[in-house]
C-alpha cells in the first residue's frame, strides 16, 4: 500500500514539472512571436509604402494626354480660300455670246441719220451685271434705210424709233451722258447692233442701266 502510493506522489510530481516546464516554454514563446509579427509587419507596411509611387507612376498621361496637339487638329487644306474666290474676279463677268452679225458697241460723236459711228468694246466684271468697256479707234457704218432704234432706260418704259429719232437720243446723250430731260432718259451708253451681209446697221437696241 503504502509502495502504490509513493509511485502515485511520484507521478503527480513528473506531472506537475512537466507542466511547469511547458508554461514557461509558451511564457518564453509568447513575447518573441509578437516580436516577430510586429517586426514582420513593419516591413511589410513598408513594403507596401514603397510600392505606392509604382502604382501611381502608371497613371502618368500618355502621349495623347500630354497637351501635344494631335494630327487631327492642325487646320485642314481646305480651310485655305481657294485661288478662285481670293484672286480671282468676282461679279458678272461672262457676257452672253451674240448671233453672228451683232455686237455691242459705244455709239461715238460724228453719227448721224446716215451713218452710225461707233468704238468696239470689250467685258469687264460688273457688280449686277457684265459691264463693256469702249476699246479702239472709231468705226463707222451705214444705217439701213430701214433701220430700226430701241431705246431703253430703267426711268422710263422701251421705246421704239426711227433713225432720225435714234441719232438724236445718241446726239443728246453724247453732250449729257447722265442726261433724264431730253428725247430720252440717257442710260449707260452701250448699244447692241445687227449689221446685215452688206455693212449696214439694221437694228440698234439701247442697254438699260440701273
Amino acid at each position: 500500500m503504502s509502495s502504490f502510493q509513493g509511485m502515485t506522489t511520484a507521478q503527480r510530481l513528473l506531472g506537475a514539472g512537466l507542466v511547469a516546464t511547458a508554461a514557461l516554454g509558451l511564457t518564453a514563446c509568447g513575447p518573441d512571436n509578437s516580436s516577430d509579427q510586429a517586426g514582420g509587419s513593419a516591413p511589410a507596411a513598408t513594403a507596401a509604402a514603397t510600392t505606392a509611387p509604382a502604382a501611381t507612376g502608371t497613371a502618368a498621361p500618355t502621349g495623347g494626354a500630354t497637351g501635344k496637339p494631335s494630327g487631327t487638329a492642325k487646320p485642314s487644306g481646305t480651310a485655305k480660300p481657294s485661288g478662285g474666290a481670293s484672286d480671282g474676279p468676282e461679279g458678272f463677268c461672262d457676257a452672253t455670246p451674240l448671233p453672228a452679225g451683232q455686237k455691242w458697241v459705244y455709239p461715238a460723236k460724228g453719227t448721224t441719220a446716215t451713218t452710225l459711228v461707233y468704238k468696239d468694246t470689250k467685258t469687264a466684271c460688273g457688280v449686277n451685271d457684265v459691264v463693256f468697256e469702249p476699246t479702239g479707234a472709231d468705226k463707222s457704218a451705214p444705217f439701213a434705210p430701214t433701220a430700226k432704234g430701241h431705246l431703253n432706260s430703267v426711268l422710263a418704259a422701251p421705246k421704239d424709233v426711227n433713225v432720225a429719232d435714234l441719232v438724236k437720243h445718241i446726239s443728246e446723250c453724247l453732250a449729257d451722258p447722265t442726261g433724264t430731260k431730253g428725247f430720252y432718259p440717257c442710260s449707260g451708253g452701250d448699244y447692241k447692233i445687227a449689221i446685215d451681209s452688206s455693212g449696214k446697221v439694221v437694228e440698234a437696241t439701247e442697254r438699260a442701266h440701273s
